[in-house]
């Protein structure tokens, strides 16, 4: 990692009485090596290069599909105004030295383990490649390939190239997510000087500009595989493979998103919490120093981690997301426009990347509409961040819902059923409703405005264990709701989509599961907006971080304390969003899962029966592999924290000029430690993900080809993604909901409530909000990656279980 010596060794020079300057930390800046090449080709080159690439994203999208070019245009457009917003995020000052120093160490932290994280991930993802390759080979294929021409080799090489573009998608989607937090830390920081409002407005925006590049990639990505597949393997003309059967091909990009989300949220989520857990046991329990004190030797790696673990993941994870949602109802638009015999089926097949388009540019308008005030005093009124940031969600909503009633009319009418886009365009607005009410119901149980929070923060009061009581039951009652909700989602968009008059040659009805995929997609409709709110919490976070090393003023620490609060907020709720969002994308890819059985097997499979034996043990297995990786992530944290906790104990010990400002503590020893940790303590809950529904899958295929069952294999696994499907969006719920609310009941108490800060009830708070930790930052949201991953994952080996 490229952390200098003077903080590896510890060695920054004496402390004089609080200091306020930190001397330079950092070392030569990384950047990533496709970015050197590029920043190293001459300008006129580049620019020559950048209108070939497109001159010819625009030539296949213009020979595929008028729809392709209002999509690349409209995420061209969005790239610019992230450029925009970059440049105006960067332009605002970065405050004292002592500020810009400290950003600059925790920049350089974050950027060497990110380098050293993702080359480990780049490493497994070769390696994945391969054995896909190597299957894919000797599979067999479907009637549709060999009707269309495709062979083993042209479909294998098709797989892994989608697989690796990707993974390689969403490592850059990672990578941007932490490369603007590192930069708009210390300029929120500097701003919350000025005033309360326009710290929020630059932490917005940061996290804006993250959002429209991952979205942005996210669907322009997508549509560039599908219009050069389109291109290149002549779809639609004479003996060639067909149109509706083309979104199949778009699987293993998918699966590559899910598999480096995965790596990237579990990596981060162990280094991040270690960190927090190792600097919050010592330096607030034991010590009784503030948060984020500069004599903390973990405090460097706690900052480091909001960055690798909630910025860089967490724009992996809804990379992953949006690409898993559209590939899924892509391909379930193709099969029902097939099976319903609809004359031009584009529209059902690109409807997802109209929506996410209209996505980019409604979420726009949301982030645009936070301005800062004339008033820019740091004495003024602290207006209430979540109410600003809300106002802003509203208005994106009713964007929403015009642009998503829009593209219905645009791209779902057919003469065959002329009322079925109105349909779908209420599946659409039911999916919407459940993202509002979801953000809502996440709200009510983590923010400390609300009784659930403030009722734990009360039981902190009679010591540690009831703290603890509480905060677990709060998580397990905070399941009911989202559940019903999700229920209620289902259902509704089925049956809407169920009557839209779409039928097939039986006349069957013919539109129920598009339609939910159509409500997936209008919950994730405002995703951009989404993650900008996600983004803003650790930015905010970090920014509190620095203005407490810098020692600057009560004041000034004051905006930090309550954007931060908002922060932990935003971001339980984008993960409640998320659950709800991969409960709906699970649910069409389990569909997808089945549909592609059928076509290896050649013969229908609709059905999974669990009161077959064998059937029910894939249930059980599917459940059992939710909580062990639960357990793995969650003791992968607390490993690492007992090393980190005795680390800091060893410093003040064997420094004690620590305490009084006198000896500087060894933060770059505490990084090496959480950073060496997490990539080790990643590998065996992310391997077992990967690898118990391939070989669950093969062993009953084994079974079932010596007692006659052809689909036994298939059959266990399909029921093995229900149950893990199910049980993991329960585990999720209760872990999120109840890390969150032991954070903010910290919090609370923290504004000088039931004694405030060093009280008896802060102490017990604070072992809450460690237990919580890994809850809401690791486990949890590695959870609902692993779901969307199971599923991708099925549906690309499904020729193993056959």
């Amino acid at each position: 990692m490229m952390i200098v010596d003077d903080v590896e060794n510890g060695s920054l020079g004496p402390y004089q009485d609080r200091p306020r300057t930190f001397p330079n930390m950092r070392s030569k800046p990384y950047t990533p090596l496709i970015f050197r090449i590029l920043m190293g080709i001459n300008v006129r080159v580049l620019v020559i290069l950048l209108l070939l690439g497109f001159g010819y994203v625009f030539y296949i999208g213009a020979s595929t599909s008028p729809i392709i070019v209002f999509v690349f245009s409209v995420c061209i457009i969005s790239f610019l105004l992230s450029i925009y917003l970059t440049k105006w995020v960067l332009s605002k000052d970065e405050g004292p030295p002592e500020m810009a120093q400290i950003s600059e160490a925790i920049r350089d932290g974050a950027e060497g383990f990110f380098r050293t994280q993702y080359g480990t991930i780049s490493k497994m993802a070769i390696l994945l490649a391969l054995v896909i390759l190597g299957i894919y080979l000797f599979r067999s294929t479907t009637p549709q390939q060999e009707s269309s021409g495709i062979g083993r080799v042209t479909s294998a090489y098709i797989t892994v190239a989608a697989f690796l573009l990707g993974a390689l998608c969403s490592g850059v989607a990672g990578y941007v997510g932490m490369w603007v937090s590192v930069r708009a830390n210390v300029r929120v920081s500097s701003a919350a000087r000025r005033s309360a409002r326009e710290a929020l407005q630059v932490a917005v925006r940061a996290g804006g500009f993250s959002a429209l590049v991952v979205v942005g990639m996210a669907v322009i990505g997508i549509a560039i595989l599908y219009a050069t597949f389109y291109v290149w393997l002549g779809v639609d003309s004479p003996g060639s493979m067909k149109v509706t059967d083309l979104p199949l091909l778009l699987v293993g990009y998918g699966f590559g998103a899910s598999f480096v989300a995965l790596f990237a949220q579990l990596g981060g989520g162990i280094y991040t919490k270690a960190a927090d857990v190792g600097a919050d046991l010592v330096g607030k329990v034991e010590q009784g120093i503030p948060e984020d004190d500069p004599r903390n030797p973990a405090v460097i790696a706690d900052l480091v981690g909001d960055n690798v673990g909630d910025c860089a993941a967490r724009g992996a994870d809804l990379f992953e997301s949006i690409a898993a949602e559209i590939i899924s109802a892509m391909i379930l638009g193709g099969t029902m426009a097939q099976r319903c015999k609809i004359e031009d089926p584009s529209g059902f097949i690109l409807f997802p990347l109209v929506v996410h388009s209209f996505d980019l540019v409604i979420s726009s308008i949301g982030i645009l509409s936070i301005r800062s005030t004339r008033d820019s005093s740091v004495k003024a009124p602290i207006e209430d961040p979540m109410a600003i940031l809300q106002k802003g969600y509203s208005v994106t909503i009713v964007l929403a819902v015009l642009t998503f009633g829009g593209s219905t009319r645009w791209l779902l009418y057919t003469e065959q059923a002329p009322s079925a886009w109105l349909n779908f365009a209420l599946c659409g607005l039911v999916g919407i409703i459940t993202a509002y009410v979801f953000v809502w119901i996440t709200k009510y149980y983590t923010d400390y405005k609300h009784e659930p929070v403030r009722t734990l923060a009360l039981s902190s009061s009679t010591g540690h264990g009831t703290n603890i009581i509480a905060g677990v039951s709060l998580g397990l009652e905070s399941t009911a709701l989202p559940v019903l909700v999700i229920s209620v989602s289902i259902i509704s968009a089925f049956w809407l989509g169920h009557t839209s008059g779409l039928v097939d040659e039986t006349g069957s009805p013919n539109g129920g599961l598009f339609g939910t995929a159509v409500a997936t997609m209008g919950m994730l409709s405002t995703a951009a907006y989404i993650l900008t709110m996600d983004m803003f919490g650790p930015i905010a976070d970090n920014a509190g971080g620095i203005v407490e090393m810098s020692q600057q003023p009560e004041s000034v620490r004051e905006i930090t304390d309550v954007l931060d609060a908002v922060g932990n907020t935003t971001k339980a709720t984008t993960k409640g969003f998320a659950i709800g969002s991969a409960a709906l994308a699970s649910f069409l890819l389990f569909s997808a899962y089945m549909d592609e059985v059928a076509s290896f097997a050649n013969e229908s499979f609709k059905q999974v029966d669990i009161a077959i034996p064998e059937v029910f043990v894939g249930g059980l297995l599917g459940s059992m592999l939710i909580f062990l990786f639960s357990a793995w992530a969650c003791s992968a944290v607390g490993r690492t924290a007992q090393e980190v906790v005795k680390e800091v104990r060893r410093q003040f010990i064997e420094r004690p000029g620590i305490m009084d400002y006198k000896e500087k503590p060894d933060y770059g020893r505490c990084v090496a430690i959480v950073a060496s940790a997490s990539l080790r303590e990643m590998i065996k809950p992310g391997a077992l993900a990967i690898i118990s529904p391939i070989v669950v899958g093969f062993l009953f295929r084994v079974l079932g080809h010596y007692t006659g069952h052809p689909l036994l294999g298939a059959k266990v696994v399909a029921a093995m993604l229900m149950f893990a499907t199910v049980s993991g969006i329960l585990m999720a719920l209760f872990l999120n909901t109840a890390g969150g609310a032991w954070d903010n009941a910290k919090k609370f108490i923290e504004t000088g409530a039931l004694g405030g800060k060093g009280s008896d009830s802060h102490k017990a708070a604070i072992t809450g909000d460690t237990v919580g930790d890994p809850f809401k930052d690791t486990a949890g949201p590695s959870l609902h990656v692993l779901i969307k991953m199971l599923a991708t994952i099925t549906l690309v080996m499904a020729p193993v279980f056959l």
